[in-house]
């Protein structure tokens, strides 16, 4: 796991393990507040085991940027602490959170002390404010990559924990395009000295601009290809035309884990807007065949 020091008592760690997810901890005098839990046990509890030995707090909140596993399911390793999240993060991981571990425990051990612990304290709009020693958190929502994103700004630093709001590639396969865009345009005009990706190296000041610009004309270009064909016989024997590329970003982002996440949003938006074009189908008049005159 990697670990920096991005501004004072701000610390951010990446996974050596898992898609180069992150987490932070923000840690005042006499306790920490966490931001996201990374994909594995051990990783998790090595981030713990760094604020209670080497920065001498207890964890008091977590924050969850949103509800999948590589952000929310190690909550439980941090017994008594309060978690806070989206409302909607909250019925995501009863929903869907529950019976996905189930399932992936029967296919990894490392999984069996795993629990879900849902948020004891949510909100559905407007934005969440929480104090830290000498730092003001601003938590708000950032949607788009899922239904329940929000960010968590620390506001004297302007460091912005993004969750997966901002990634090498913006993923909307559990979300939506055009949300996710307006996300990254308002991450984008908040003067920001660093973000904080869910998954990926932190962004810095003078790096914010050109990423911004970068994530925004990748998903014009998906919407834009994937219009194209979408209308075409066998569209989806289509899609592999559709290069990361030409949309605009490279394949070795994310340790090459990028390709796949691009051919699985190429698919998604083509059966959202398969889904979208049934209704107008079906509500178009049909046209009554001409009737022939008498002689």
């Amino acid at each position: 796991m990697q670990r920096e020091r991005v501004s004072e008592n701000v610390y951010w760690f990446q996974s050596d393990v898992y898609a180069q997810v992150t987490a932070g901890v923000i840690v005042g005098p006499q306790w920490a507040v966490v931001v996201d839990t990374l994909a594995l046990p051990d990783e998790t509890l090595g981030i713990r085991d760094f604020i209670e030995r080497e920065l001498s707090v207890p964890v008091r909140y977590i924050i969850n940027t949103h509800y999948h596993a590589d952000h929310a399911w190690g909550n439980c390793f941090f017994p008594g602490a309060t978690v806070i999240a989206h409302a909607r993060c909250r019925e995501l991981l009863e929903e869907r959170g529950i019976p996905s571990l189930e399932a992936a425990r029967r296919q990894n051990n490392a999984l069996r002390q795993v629990k879900i612990v849902l948020p004891h304290m949510t909100f559905s709009s407007g934005e969440l404010t929480l104090r830290v020693g000498k730092k003001n958190l601003t938590i708000m929502p950032t949607l788009g990559h899922s239904q329940d994103g929000i960010a968590v700004l620390v506001e004297e630093d302007r460091v912005l924990f993004a969750g997966d709001a901002f990634m090498p590639l913006p993923y909307v396969v559990d979300g939506d395009l055009e949300e996710i865009a307006a996300s990254i345009r308002k991450i984008g005009r908040m003067g920001l000295e660093n973000i904080i990706q869910g998954h990926g190296d932190i962004i810095l000041r003078g790096e914010i601009d050109a990423a911004v610009k970068e994530n925004l004309n990748y998903l014009a270009n998906l919407k834009k290809n994937v219009k194209a064909i979408a209308r075409r016989r066998n569209p989806e024997e289509l899609l592999e035309s559709i290069t990361i590329e030409s949309c605009g970003k490279s394949r070795v982002y994310l340790g090459g884990l990028a390709e796949s996440l691009h051919q699985r949003n190429l698919s998604a938006l083509l059966l959202q807007w398969a889904e979208e074009e049934k209704p107008k189908e079906r509500a178009k008049p049909k046209e009554k065949g001409k009737r022939k005159g008498r002689k």
